[in-house]
């Protein structure tokens, strides 16, 4: 996978979490929620 590849993916959860979530939560929430995204994706993500 190519590092355009990998930034595709992250840029695109991040839209979609906060799409669905919106602006003015904790950034722990956003933190879990882009994890999620990741690890659907198939990232190894660590926290």
């Amino acid at each position: 996978m190519k590092e355009n590849d990998i930034s595709f993916d992250i840029r695109g959860a991040a839209f979609k979490v906060h799409t669905a979530l919106g602006p003015g939560l904790l950034e722990s929430v956003y933190e879990i929620a882009l994890s999620y995204e990741l690890r659907e994706k198939g990232y190894d993500v660590k926290n």
